[in-house]
């Protein structure tokens, strides 16, 4: 039986934007309480079938949703556009709609256009998570990071958290943005000229390198050269980066002993975050990648429920 279009809308996790914090909340406690069993395998969503979509390449996200769903019991069929008749010019929406004639109950997706996502859940009729869609949100990410931030400061309220880096053509930034004011924490970034998105300077203040080491939360971005135009001019070169924007070895000392360093990851070693400051003692970049479990439960766990 079809969902009503308001039922999917609740189910489908498009972005952070227009979820409410109390939306948001119930994500966050859930993800914990999936943390805290202890039986790998808990199969809520047996006899379920999920496709991870992958118009956009992304081993790191889909090996985690992958685990997540088999988690909860789910079948799981995986599916990248690098191997498939998307490559041959079937849209994607040809191919949403063909996975959903042979029976999923729900799909996750990445893509690189930005609209497509919106535009695809108004013409399906299962709920769709959103994976990364071109640099207009990544829920999920920003998900565990507030996740990994709540645990370990206990609230998000009032806490402050600089987020450095490519925000131009992050959809991270955009994410964290979003659900982390909601929560109450506040914002700012840093970021070269060529790398500012000026639209967000109106939701959160650009700041000085040293200004953005002194929040609670100092949140790396990858820098993203797959998504800058030729001749965009970003940087001179991947040294001045780090020495400009980078967690150095220099800056890692100087941090307050409360300071988190986090990283949406892969990292570029030694261009955002020097190569000995990846483990060190401040940063909880394995523990992001840990918590992403959890999270995508919770999500896939809301997508699916009755």
């Amino acid at each position: 039986m079809a969902m009503t279009a308001s039922a999917l809308k609740e189910r489908s996790l498009l972005g952070l934007k227009h979820l409410s914090s109390a939306e948001i909340n119930w994500i966050l406690d859930r993800a914990a309480y999936w943390e805290s069993q202890s039986e790998k395998v808990i199969p809520i969503l047996k006899g379920r079938f999920i496709s991870n979509m992958f118009f956009e390449n992304s081993t790191r996200t889909r090996f985690s949703f992958e685990m997540a769903e088999k988690r909860l019991g789910a079948e799981v069929l995986n599916f990248s556009a690098a191997s498939s008749s998307v490559e041959k010019g079937e849209s994607i929406y040809d191919t949403v709609r063909t996975l959903e004639s042979m029976g999923i109950d729900a799909g996750v997706i990445r893509l690189k256009p930005v609209g497509v996502l919106e535009e695809l859940a108004e013409r399906v009729s299962i709920p769709l998570v959103n994976a990364g869609d071109g640099n207009n949100e990544h829920p999920t990410q920003a998900l565990l990071d507030l996740y990994t931030m709540r645990k370990h400061f206990g609230e998000l309220q009032g806490l402050k958290v600089s987020i450095i880096g490519d925000i131009k053509h992050s959809r991270v930034a955009r994410s964290n943005l979003w659900a982390l004011q909601k929560l109450g924490a506040q914002v700012k970034f840093c970021a070269p000229d060529s790398m500012k998105a000026p639209e967000l300077e109106r939701h959160a203040p650009y700041v000085s390198i040293d200004e953005a080491m002194c929040s609670d939360v100092v949140m790396m971005l990858r820098v993203q050269l797959e998504r800058h135009a030729a001749g965009e001019g970003v940087m001179s070169s991947a040294e001045e980066y780090r020495l400009n924007y980078g967690m150095t070895e220099e800056r890692a000392r100087k941090l307050a002993p409360h300071v988190i360093i986090m990283h949406p990851a892969p990292v570029n070693r030694n261009v955002e975050i020097d190569d000995s400051v990846v483990e060190h003692h401040q940063s909880r970049i394995f523990k992001q990648m840990e918590n992403g479990v959890p999270i995508r439960m919770a999500v896939m766990e809301r997508a699916m429920k009755h």
